[in-house]
């Protein structure tokens, strides 16, 4: 089961959001969308910077790097990354407790290591389609090893707004279940209506046999009907106040995600998908998410 973080007796939440701050505008967004969740879930907000000293060893050479005036440098640079992240996040919410954590460890590392006990960590994402700065290094390795939920904001999403629904991809698979109880828990926090969706197969299917989506086989239609229903029905007993819709179509997940996306304020996922390798921690599908949808996408590990 995904990691569970409990509240103190007297109610106040003591698992934090952590956000990683590297300087970048998505960086920025990701700090804001961290600090907003903070803020209406009354939470610390941690922004910790990694300054990859190993790999600037690499760069520089140890003999450089122990130079006082270029440790100095690089611990500043790291200092003000965090300190106008920090500027930042009080301009959502002036009350809100923050800390910063400047390392001496990689990036990526750090974040993980941090999300074993954070309520959830937030990463930005820069560039377009996500594919210029952090994808391929620490946003991959977070969103792959990292521990429970992980929340990635792209530079090009909307990460303020409260509009529209929470979406979560469901395929019977148990990481799916975690992920669709993430979902529950998520519209509920955020008063708003959740879209369940299924897509019976992850082959292209419809481009062979013409179907737009729309699955015209009875007994698939049903079975696709059985599946979702049977994984979300113990969820929606314990968020009745959650609206449902429920959506099924017979290919192409990721695709009917990325176009829920443009309506929708988060999607969630599953770190694997169903019949996933298990060494394989970012499944396909959510590899493809995190690099193009139009809103904030969670993925969500048991671990």
């Amino acid at each position: 089961m995904a990691t569970q973080h409990t509240d103190d007796p007297h109610g106040i939440a003591t698992a934090p959001v952590v956000v990683g701050a590297d300087g970048s505008e998505s960086g920025d967004l990701a700090v804001r969308w961290a600090a907003e969740t903070a803020s209406r879930r009354n939470r610390r907000l941690l922004i910790v910077n990694g300054l990859n000293l190993a790999a600037m060893r690499g760069v520089l050479g140890s003999y450089d790097l122990m130079v006082p005036a270029v440790i100095d440098s690089i611990r500043k640079q790291g200092a003000d990354r965090v300190a106008a992240a920090r500027a930042s996040a009080l301009t959502v919410d002036p009350a809100l407790t923050v800390e910063t954590e400047v390392s001496e460890d990689n990036p990526a590392h750090l974040l993980i290591e941090r999300s074993a006990s954070a309520h959830l960590v937030v990463i930005g994402a820069s560039g377009e389609g996500g594919t210029i700065r952090n994808l391929g290094s620490t946003l991959l390795a977070v969103a792959s090893h990292g521990h429970g939920s992980i929340v990635v904001v792209r530079g090009t999403d909307r990460p303020t707004s409260s509009a529209g629904p929470v979406v979560v991809g469901v395929d019977g698979s148990s990481v799916s279940e975690v992920a669709v109880g993430a979902a529950f828990a998520e519209a509920s926090q955020r008063n708003a209506p959740l879209v369940a969706v299924h897509v019976w197969a992850d082959l292209p299917l419809n481009r062979l046999s013409g179907y737009e989506g729309a699955i015209t086989d009875p007994a698939i239609a049903a079975e696709a009907r059985t599946v979702l229903a049977e994984q979300i029905a113990g969820w929606q007993a314990k968020y009745p106040d959650v609206v449902v819709t429920r959506e099924v179509y017979l290919s192409r997940p990721r695709h009917y995600l990325i176009e829920w996306s443009k309506a929708a304020q988060l999607v969630v996922v599953g770190s694997r998908g169903r019949g996933g390798f298990r060494g394989l921690l970012l499944g396909s599908t959510g590899n493809a998410l995190v690099q193009r949808t139009h809103c904030p996408v969670m993925v969500v590990h048991t671990n």
